[in-house]
């Protein structure tokens, strides 16, 4: 007697169905078409995270560079300085402070140089 594997096979297609809801037109409705939907978006949002953080790297660099800007200093200069008297402060803490205490941010600039 040959076993089908027929629980097992419907479990599995409907997790993947369950997953894919939402999918446009046969994404959301076929097991086959919806299964390499759900691979595809599962790649595209392992590589959106790290875009994501690239981005919000970005981010602090404005805001350090703004504030730097506004104390007479470019980015590189301030980063080759703070690097330099080895303040352990690091991107994305500067950005804080330069966007929340601008007063603090300037007193760094004022040690640093």
């Amino acid at each position: 007697m040959r076993i089908k594997g027929g629980n097992t096979r419907k479990k599995r297609h409907k997790k993947v169905l369950k997953s894919t809801k939402g999918y446009r037109m046969t994404k959301s409705k076929l097991y086959k078409v919806a299964n390499e939907a759900r691979l595809h978006a599962g790649q595209y949002s392992y590589s959106d995270r790290q875009k994501k953080t690239g981005q919000i790297r970005k981010l602090w660099i404005k805001r350090i560079n703004a504030a730097a800007q506004n104390n007479d200093m470019k980015y590189s200069e301030f980063m080759n300085k703070i690097k330099k008297t080895k303040i352990g402060l690091n991107k994305k803490t500067l950005s804080e402070i330069a966007l929340k205490n601008p007063k603090t941010f300037e007193n760094i600039v004022k040690e640093i140089s």
